[in-house]
């Protein structure tokens, strides 16, 4: 079966995801193995996967950089040339619509950008919500989240990074699992018995689902992650407009303003909401560019680096 005809409420993301990267990219990337260059692959969990059930589900679509099934999360480390090392670290979690995780162009090749400038990144291969592989699919993803975030600050020495300057970067739904990332914080969904900071140390955000509500949902992300009869307290709670406070990390976003996927008003409500909270934040709209603008505007990550800079994440050079 066609994988965009297998996976209701992915289509979209994916169809445009296609339409959007250049045909001679997208076959130089299949050439590659996912992860080139990375340094290291790195179970998430060094025992029994939380809230998992039995299941004979397999991973697939390494082919294509465009994975589902994911029972096994990891993290790909892409380590920093030692002369540009920034002590920064990002967790970079692609999207897919919480159906799919579009691990290539919205994985390895941010993390390769991110390392050459100086970051350590770590790209997450996560759970996506399934009541065939899950107790609790709701929290599936975020468990997931929190556990890289975890692994990543509890191994800083190790690898060369200062546990104060982890954050986490988002495209898509996974925009609203970083999001959800920096607003839930305070609870763990994992087991955390030393009390590690959850907490990211900043947040970016591209093009990123935010809301679950009905005016702003995208609706194939909401329906995989909490069904497609939701609960109110599941909408609020996931709503992540709803859940910011003034210690949510600072923000960077960026979106289309003409994006017919996910509407910019998710960044726009983030916005206006961590401002008035007083959170530092500073977003990016493009007037065209439509969902996953960053396969067509290459400069698109220079807004970024400079903001980074700005808050010495990155080496001013």
């Amino acid at each position: 079966m066609n994988l965009l005809q297998s996976i209701k409420g992915v289509n979209t993301h994916l169809a445009t995801f296609r339409k959007n990267v250049n045909v001679a990219a997208l076959s130089g990337w299949l050439m590659v193995s996912l992860t080139a260059n990375a340094q290291e692959i790195i179970p998430l969990y060094s025992g029994v996967v939380p809230n998992a059930k039995a299941s004979d589900i397999r991973e697939s679509g390494a082919e294509s950089g465009v994975l589902k099934g994911i029972t096994k999360p990891t993290l790909a480390y892409f380590k920093p040339a030692p002369d540009k090392a920034s002590g920064a670290a990002v967790i970079i979690v692609p999207g897919g619509g919480y159906g799919v995780v579009v691990y290539q162009g919205e994985g390895i090749n941010i993390a390769k950008a991110l390392a050459e400038k100086g970051v350590a990144a770590f790209v997450l291969k996560y759970r996506l919500p399934s009541d065939a592989i899950m107790v609790d699919k709701k929290i599936g993803p975020l468990q997931d989240a929190q556990q890289a975030l975890k692994l990543v600050r509890d191994n800083a020495t190790k690898w060369g990074i200062d546990a104060g300057k982890v954050g986490i970067m988002g495209f898509s739904a996974g925009g609203h699992l970083a999001s959800t990332a920096a607003t839930h914080f305070e609870k763990a969904y994992v087991d955390n018995a030393g009390n590690t900071n959850l907490r990211p140390d900043f947040q970016i955000l591209i093009y990123p689902v935010i809301s679950m509500s009905d005016s702003l949902a995208h609706g194939g992300s909401r329906d995989n992650l909490l069904g497609k009869s939701p609960l109110r307290p599941d909408i609020e709670l996931f709503s992540n407009e709803l859940q910011v406070r003034a210690n949510t990390p600072p923000t960077y976003l960026t979106h289309a303003a003409d994006d017919k996927l996910v509407d910019v008003d998710n960044s726009i409500v983030y916005f206006e909401t961590l401002r008035r909270q007083k959170v530092p934040v500073e977003m990016h709209i493009y007037p065209k560019g439509d969902h996953g603008f960053i396969f067509r505007h290459p400069g698109w990550m220079e807004p970024l680096f400079a903001w980074m800079k700005q808050n010495t994440w990155l080496k001013n050079e």
